[in-house]
């Protein structure tokens, strides 16, 4: 197997741009792809998509993705997966994301395996495949893929592709919420507060709400203002403050 960081020799150059000034870490990630090194390619595209240090150039970011993904790197296929998804540096093309992100599930990439299973799950530039996205979500939440594990409790507890089994699906959501992911943390705390543990139920809520997204957040807005929902002003305070950064502002 070839190691992430083996230094190969590709045919495309990496893009030319001005040397930017950078912190010592992101230098040394900039100077590793410039070298060619597959990992930091992928890692300094990243940083041309979402980075306070240099300007975001979507354009750019996919040259050095295409670069490693050259060398059949599938965290650079997930990538550009993500990019034709979104609409990054090309036109957005469902069916060419679904094509990068099975390069990338191919390649035993964890998070191109995830996100080829959501394009089954809801129908995105492939046909709605509920059993092959169960199969996926399994075969990445086996591997320690924490949002994985979130969906796969799901189509335990739903019965989607397999028996519904509550206590299978409670121990998913667990090692999800446990393993990072804010919807896991959320969907375990919802049902740690059905079972009678308020106080465990907010210290899940409390790892949540510093990286939920607005629907997560709205989810638990919802929860903890219930009648009989467990007091944590602290916790609401911080909801209250993110759901006002995240929000549209309305007059």
């Amino acid at each position: 197997m070839v190691f992430a960081r083996v230094r190969r020799f590709f045919k495309p150059s990496p893009p030319r741009q001005q040397e930017p000034e950078l912190p010592a870490n992101l230098a040394e990630i900039y100077r590793q792809a410039r070298n060619g090194h597959v990992l930091e390619q992928v890692l300094w595209g990243k940083v041309l998509l979402d980075s306070q240090y240099v300007p975001r150039d979507v354009d750019k970011a996919r040259e050095w993705f295409t670069i490693a993904a050259s060398a059949n790197y599938g965290p650079a296929h997930n990538m550009l997966g993500r990019c034709s998804q979104f609409g990054w540096g090309c036109p957005l093309d469902l069916a060419e994301a679904v094509s990068h992100y099975r390069k990338a599930a191919q390649l035993d990439d964890l998070w191109g395996i995830y996100n080829l299973g959501i394009c089954h799950m809801r129908g995105m530039g492939v046909e709605t495949d509920r059993r092959t996205a169960f199969l996926l979500f399994r075969r990445a939440a086996l591997r320690g893929h924490a949002k994985s594990m979130n969906l796969l409790a799901r189509f335990i507890e739903e019965g989607w592709e397999t028996p519904a089994n509550p206590i299978a699906a409670l121990e998913w959501y667990q090692r999800s919420a446990d393993g990072g992911d804010y919807r896991g943390q959320h969907n375990y705390a919802t049902a740690l507060l059905g079972m009678g543990q308020p106080n465990e139920a907010l210290r899940y809520w409390r790892m949540a709400v510093k990286d939920a997204t607005p629907d997560i957040l709205q989810a638990m807005q919802r929860e903890l203002e219930q009648p009989d929902a467990p007091q944590d002003p602290e916790l609401m305070e911080t909801l209250q403050h993110r759901l006002r950064a995240v929000l549209p502002k309305t007059d």
